[in-house]
């Protein structure tokens, strides 16, 4: 993968889901969040010239960092996730489907890229890191609508 221009490629097109300076979150070991003021960042060798993606790129030598692609709610009762990215979804899912992804609040989807690699792993995050629970959680890979649509979305998103 290429991380400086999959960065460039996703924030050319986030505008439907986040603001594009915010892009780009930090994760801790432990998948807490940090934080996802990049541009504030002046530790990590990170100079005031550099861009958003260099910035990115000097912050991956030391933490891994997680790049929204997009966001999903659930709804209950009629069992739909709505996915929101450059294009809009509307995916129905069996009750088992619903059982196994379905989370109570709006996440926000993408890959975590790990530090000092271009390894990544699908997974989401909370809308706001502000909460002292805030994580990251991967995605059960299966190959269910919602599963496949997600992988689909962020295949469409990376630069190889």
């Amino acid at each position: 993968m290429n991380i400086s221009e999959t960065i460039k490629n996703i924030r050319a097109s986030c505008d439907n889901y986040v603001d594009k300076d915010l892009v780009a979150t930090v994760i801790h070991d432990n998948y807490y969040m940090g934080t996802n003021n990049i541009l504030e960042f002046d530790e990590y060798g990170i100079k005031s010239g550099d861009s958003y993606e260099d910035r990115i790129l000097k912050i991956l030598n030391y933490e891994n960092v997680f790049l929204a692609i997009g966001m999903f709610a659930f709804i209950p009762v009629i069992n739909e996730c709505d996915i929101y990215s450059v294009k809009d979804y509307n995916i129905k899912m069996t009750q088992e489907e619903f059982d196994k992804y379905a989370y109570e609040k709006e996440r926000i989807f993408g890959i975590l890229i790990k530090k000092n690699s271009s390894d990544f792993i699908i997974g989401s995050t909370d809308l706001c890191g502000c909460s002292i629970e805030a994580s990251f959680e991967e995605i059960e890979k299966s190959n269910l609508k919602f599963y496949k649509k997600i992988e689909e979305i962020i295949d469409d998103s990376i630069i190889y």
